[in-house]
């Protein structure tokens, strides 16, 4: 078998450690190698085992230097910890900087930090289509913690949701007032807010704003508050305060059973993109012969209706 498949032994190496291993299977992952599923089936039996962690925010609020502040704190608890930032790719050239790291390289030589940049490729909602079977990479690696750090395009990133056990919500002082918080719909996912740069003028207004808003929500008994912690991460101030929020978000998870409720979600979010994904490749292949043009031909002539047509297409499959 050629080494590049021999899954096998790249998991059995990732669980030790080793470094290539690890970036070598999550390569496979964003190239859609044809040995996914059995790099899939190798590393299932790790499942569930890591702490996942999203970070999320408008650009500019500090996701990346939280993110390394955060690493530092959980290195310091005997935490081993994954990172996987995603960046946005061009429309154009499908190019990505992917400098997420940069802001990381205090963590570079650190055994127990695996720090990996991702392209969007173009995948709305702030992560790649490849991090869900990133995250089981990083499982199977034995990360206790695994930090995923969205593109950050605004209001409406809130895939990461689906992914993570617990996410985080970065605000700064004046990117926007208590209506656009209320209006921004990446807000309804946060369990825990930060609002971050808490040293600049207007985080007092700032924290008040988002704590009025979670006053206006309806929860029933029992149900999960959001927190609002003040940090400021370029100073290493406040990350105490975050870590200990996602501590008893957690334990919140595991009493209520929660946890087990998200992560079957996320299974099944991530079942669903896979047989859609082989339902595109399909009609792609189609696409390339005649059924799809035939029908489309019907459509654009009248003699058939596009539901009529979808139905077909779907018998063809």
């Amino acid at each position: 078998m050629n080494r590049r498949h021999d899954v096998p032994a790249l998991v059995a190496k990732a669980r030790d450690g080793d470094v290539r291993s690890v970036a070598r299977l999550i390569s496979l992952v964003e190239n859609g190698d044809p040995a996914l599923p059995e790099v899939a089936a190798a590393l299932a039996p790790y499942a569930g085992r890591a702490q996942v962690v999203g970070l999320t925010g408008s650009p500019g609020v500090g996701k990346s230097t939280t993110t390394n502040e955060l690493v530092r704190s959980l290195r310091a608890r005997g935490r081993r910890v994954g990172v996987l930032a995603v960046d946005p790719s061009s429309p154009f050239s499908g190019g990505a900087i992917l400098g997420d790291r940069i802001r990381m390289q205090d963590h570079t030589t650190d055994p127990g930090v695996y720090i990996r940049s991702m392209s969007s490729r173009g995948q709305l909602g702030g992560l790649a289509a490849a991090t869900p079977q990133a995250v089981r990479v990083l499982e199977g690696a034995g990360c206790d913690v695994i930090l995923v750090e969205t593109v950050g395009v605004g209001q409406a990133e809130v895939e990461i949701a689906s992914l993570a056990d617990t996410t985080l919500v970065l605000l700064a002082p004046g990117m926007g007032d208590a209506i656009q918080a209320v209006k921004a719909g990446v807000l309804e996912v946060a369990d825990v807010f930060v609002i971050n740069k808490a040293d600049r003028p207007g985080a007092d207004a700032t924290y008040r704003d988002i704590q009025g808003m979670l006053g206006l929500g309806e929860r029933a008994p029992g149900d999960w508050r959001p927190l609002v912690v003040r940090a400021t991460a370029v100073k290493a101030e406040g990350i105490d305060d975050i870590t200990g929020a996602i501590d008893k978000h957690h334990d919140w998870l595991e009493r209520t059973g929660a946890l087990v409720t998200r992560r079957e979600r996320r299974a099944a979010v991530e079942i669903e993109a896979i047989a859609l994904g082989v339902l595109r490749a399909r009609i792609g292949d189609l696409r390339q012969g005649t059924a799809l043009g035939a029908l489309a031909a019907a459509v654009a002539s009248g003699e058939a209706d596009p539901y009529a047509a979808a139905d077909e297409l779907i018998k063809g499959l």
